[in-house]
């Protein structure tokens, strides 16, 4: 992996993870959705003046010039937009990563609403900044804050185009500027499908620069590498990269690094990567027993508790579902691991979510503990399994736990790696019998197998199998960076 992209996923899930990241959505995020770049917007209408959109690099000027030569009135490029934005088009796989991650703070100058759209499919709810009067209320229990700098297709009179809109920009949306400001400076700032051609952008970065000097938060902005297939002459090739490495410098001075990538597909790679780095740090603590079989009750509830305390000492969150007999002992001993240190937020460390138990709703109890599962899970990078029984209803016997076959069908489903104690004996050493047999499929890194298969020795310690648990985390999340 390229060091510079590298370094971009650590510092981003980093930014993610302590509530400081930010995007900056330019056109191409949009344009492969079905959108148009700018030149194609303007192209009818420099078409009207008698101009050559292909041979115009100011395309600012050009809509000002047909507002010019039709009196003012721009009437003509706001039904331009509408025609164009209003149109259907299809969520890109950007988008939807984008909206998965738990990022609460989008900047953009399109003028479309796919941002939008792919945040409303995953449940959250938008605060939409597109007038400076937006600027001045607050949309409560807001996820997500969208800051459409540009405007909005839903109001195209005032969207900023032309010379004069950006002429004005400080007079009509000063507060805009001020605001992106704030989060240059306070945030880490990834910049996709954008230009940097933006008068008003370079602007706010040149203020940012000459008040703090050195001392900028570093930035990241993706940009296709020049290659030699998109050009039909050698000397238009070799132009085009000695213009892209100036830029690419000029950008240092901003402390915005340039993330080169071969084709635009590997933008798509690199997001679902920080998707899955982030992911990591969520564990899905798996567990129930009725029966405690050989291990005995006492050594049971310890083993739990000590886990999750091993979990949460090592920097992870737990995602469990209160099993019955164990679920009790992961919350309790995660609990205690989080109070030891004061700054620690129970919430952000620990989310238990305990089966509804409830029959008598319109959803089927099984119906809805299926879909309970996939909620908890879908967030998670790493699913641990251990023990895993329950007493059937009709005949008294220890059976095997079905719930927890179902937890780690989601899991694997969802692209998440199992992890079963297969020690602990009953189902999850049912599930680690299917793991450590078909193992590249379930885990991939065959340097991990033997710690897989110290989890289903029998005559380990606890404190040898917790290890080899936090071990394996561990090594997953190294060798993903690597």
């Amino acid at each position: 992996m390229d060091k510079d992209i590298a370094e971009f996923l650590k510092t981003y899930k980093t930014a993610i993870e302590e509530s400081n990241a930010a995007v900056f959505a330019g056109a191409g995020l949009s344009k492969p959705a079905g959108f148009v770049n700018w030149k194609e917007l303007l192209r009818d209408i420099a078409e009207e003046i008698n101009l050559n959109i292909d041979k115009e690099n100011d395309l600012i000027a050009v809509a000002q010039y047909h507002v010019n030569e039709n009196g003012g009135n721009r009437g003509k490029i706001n039904q331009a937009l509408i025609d164009e934005f209003t149109k259907d088009a299809e969520i890109t796989d950007n988008h939807k990563v984008l909206a998965r991650l738990p990022i609460d703070t989008y900047w953009t100058t399109n003028y479309d609403d796919l941002i939008e759209e792919a945040l409303k499919i995953e449940g959250k709810r938008i605060d939409s900044k597109i007038t400076t009067e937006n600027l001045a209320v607050t949309k409560p229990n807001s996820d997500a804050k969208i800051y459409k700098m540009h405007g909005d297709i839903s109001l195209p009179h005032e969207a900023v185009l032309t010379k004069d809109d950006y002429e004005n920009y400080n007079n009509k949306r000063q507060l805009f500027t001020t605001a992106l400001q704030g989060d240059l400076v306070s945030k880490t700032m990834m910049f996709i499908g954008f230009s940097f051609d933006d008068p008003n952008i370079e602007y706010i970065l040149s203020r940012i620069r000459i008040l703090l000097g050195q001392n900028q938060r570093t930035h990241y902005c993706f940009m296709k590498q020049v290659q030699r297939d998109d050009f039909k002459e050698e000397s238009d090739f070799l132009y085009a990269e000695i213009k892209q490495k100036l830029k690419v410098n000029d950008l240092k001075r901003y402390s915005i690094k340039v993330l080169l990538v071969n084709q635009y597909e590997d933008i798509t790679a690199i997001l679902k990567e920080v998707e899955q780095q982030y992911k990591r740090r969520n564990l899905f603590v798996s567990g129930s027993a009725s029966d405690y079989g050989n291990w005995g009750e006492q050594r049971c509830l310890e083993f739990a508790s000590n886990l999750s305390k091993a979990i949460i000492k090592n920097g992870n969150n737990i995602v469990t579902g209160f099993g019955l007999g164990v679920g009790s002992c992961v919350v309790s001993g995660a609990l205690e691991e989080i109070y030891k240190t004061r700054s620690q937020r129970v919430e952000e460390r620990l989310i238990s979510r305990p089966f509804p138990q409830n029959t008598t709703g319109q959803i089927p109890i099984k119906e809805s503990w299926t879909k309970h599962r996939n909620n908890m899970i879908q967030n998670v990078g790493i699913s641990i399994f251990m023990f895993g029984n329950k007493i059937d209803a009709l005949t008294g016997t220890v059976v095997e736990a079905n719930g927890m076959i179902k937890e780690f069908e989601i899991s694997v489903n969802l692209g998440v790696i199992p992890i079963p104690i297969g020690a602990t004996d009953f189902t999850a050493k049912k599930i680690w019998e299917i793991v450590f047999n078909d193992f590249e499929r379930y885990v991939s890194d065959v340097g991990l197998k033997d710690r897989y298969q110290l989890l289903g020795d029998v005559s380990q310690t606890d404190k040898v199998l917790i290890n080899t648990v936090i071990e394996i985390v561990n090594m997953l999340e190294k060798r993903k960076r690597q």
